[in-house]
């Protein structure tokens, strides 16, 4: 890795469980990551729950959009975190390559996305104290 490690978060519709946790990253990290997210299908636009679950934690996601997946974002990044994308992301030597299972919020409401925005959050904590990065409070 790079002295700012790269993180790429990957899920199909890249528009719900990817965006939460790219806005996490960054915001946590304070910028000591350089995040990116994208998508093997991307949606038209950001899940408005996932837009409004993130709003209730002071992050605003709404202006994002979803991203397809290339290979040069993979090769780009030192670590590859997928999220129910199954094997279209491809894989090269050197990076490292979570899967994490979290339930998809396409179609939930406020209140189910909830619980997967914290589980997120909890998992990028973890993720940044294993880049030695300093976990940024807010």
């Amino acid at each position: 890795m790079s002295d700012r490690p790269s993180v790429l978060f990957v899920c199909v519709h890249n528009a719900g469980r990817s965006q939460m946790a790219a806005a996490y990253l960054a915001r946590l990290s304070g910028g000591a990551v350089e995040v990116r997210s994208a998508g093997s299908a991307p949606a038209d636009q950001v899940n408005p729950s996932a837009v409004a679950a993130m709003a209730e934690e002071g992050i605003d996601i709404a202006a994002e959009t979803p991203k397809i997946l290339t290979t040069e974002a993979v090769k780009e990044s030192d670590v590859v975190i997928t999220m129910g994308c199954g094997d279209t992301c491809p894989i090269f030597p050197g990076k490292r390559y979570e899967d994490w299972e979290l339930d998809d919020p396409a179609g939930q409401g406020v209140g189910a996305v909830r619980t997967i925005r914290d589980e997120i959050r909890r998992r990028v904590v973890e993720l940044i104290e294993s880049l030695d990065v300093q976990v940024v409070t807010v």
